[in-house]
């Protein structure tokens, strides 16, 4: 038995446990200034982030725009490169794996993207969507092609001969559906799904989130949920972190983040969350100033300048991602004890 990668989780597994593992991943993106147009700083979109997705389950991860939720996904499926730290995806390390060597490896890990309407080439047939991926990285006839074009629309509850139209066809919901059966041609293991509902009317929502379970289900999947809706969020993932200005501020199984959430952010965030209980109702937080700039985040705690329990310690030592029991971690000097 080998103890898992990060750092931070104490709980023990094994590395067969996890199906991808990111530790300290950082990606910075430069400023450039001046008629030489040199480097004069750095966009923080993503500072000093670990975490592990264990296989079979659904990690979500939420946050206000600019936190870096989309960039992190992006990185672990190395659709771009990070500026530091691991990614190790099934016990292999991918982060500076060449081109070559990490083509068969992108036939396990893919993407839903959030916008249905950008992420679909509007000159290609839903056919010719589909079967793209299976031309390069399969060896399988035409006739073979399209059966499992035809298989995979009717997984995600299109019809068979809705694969001669075009996405603009379709309404967002089912465009949405295409870019699902798209991603799940590979026979994928680990799938980043980034806001994949945020651009749909909320009666469509629910049938897509609900197609989304029943699929991990069938096809055994992995799912890295990316949303700024808490609500969506707990509709389908197990556990949830909670992201701020490039860091994870908390993490912990869904149950205990919404019941007991310990970080000032996270509780500011469910507070915002429209309830119709109205005995338990929440008293609403509403927290000062506005979202730091990335490219010059405060020292120490990134969250201080706007968190409501600030002290002294906060703008000098930058809190870790720590365990309180029970698989929770929260990065706060209130719970660190140090």
């Amino acid at each position: 038995m080998k103890l898992a990668v990060i750092e931070n989780e104490t709980r023990i597994h094994t590395d067969q446990d996890y199906i991808l593992q990111a530790k300290n991943i950082k990606k910075y993106f430069p400023i450039k200034g001046g008629i030489l147009k040199h480097t004069i700083g750095h966009v923080k979109a993503v500072d000093d982030v670990s975490l592990s997705v264990l296989r079979g389950e659904t990690l979500g991860i939420v946050g206000e725009s600019g936190s870096g939720k989309s960039t992190l996904g992006r990185v672990l499926l190395r659709l771009m490169d990070p500026t530091e730290g691991q990614i190790v995806f099934e016990d292999q390390d991918i982060t500076k794996m060449r081109y070559r060597k990490l083509r068969p490896i992108r036939r396990d890990m893919q993407i839903v993207f959030q916008d249905p309407f950008a992420s679909l080439n509007p000159k290609m047939s839903v056919s010719e969507l589909i079967e793209e991926p299976l031309i390069v990285q399969t060896n399988l006839t035409k006739a073979e092609r399209k059966e499992k074009t035809i298989t995979l629309l009717e997984k995600v509850g299109l019809r068979s001969e809705d694969r001669f139209k075009y996405p603009h066809e379709f309404s967002g919901g089912q465009r949405q559906r295409i870019s699902i059966a798209r991603a799940l041609t590979l026979n994928p293991k680990f799938v980043i799904c980034d806001e994949p509902v945020s651009a749909l009317d909320v009666s469509i929502q629910a049938q897509v989130l609900n197609l989304m379970a029943d699929l991990q289900d069938e096809f055994n999947l992995t799912y890295l949920f990316i949303a700024h809706d808490l609500s969506v969020v707990k509709h389908i993932s197990d556990r949830v972190a909670v992201m701020y200005l490039g860091r994870i501020a908390e993490i912990a199984p869904k149950k205990n983040l919404y019941e007991t959430p310990l970080h000032p952010y996270t509780q500011a965030l469910l507070s915002a969350v429209p309830s119709t209980d109205i005995l338990h109702k929440k008293e609403k937080i509403i927290l000062k100033g506005d979202l730091p700039s990335p490219s010059n985040p405060p020292s120490g705690c990134t969250f201080r300048t706007r968190c409501p329990m600030v002290h002294e310690k906060c703008s000098e030592v930058r809190p870790e991602l720590t365990e309180v029991g029970n698989g929770h971690l929260v990065a706060c000097h209130l719970y660190t004890g140090k």
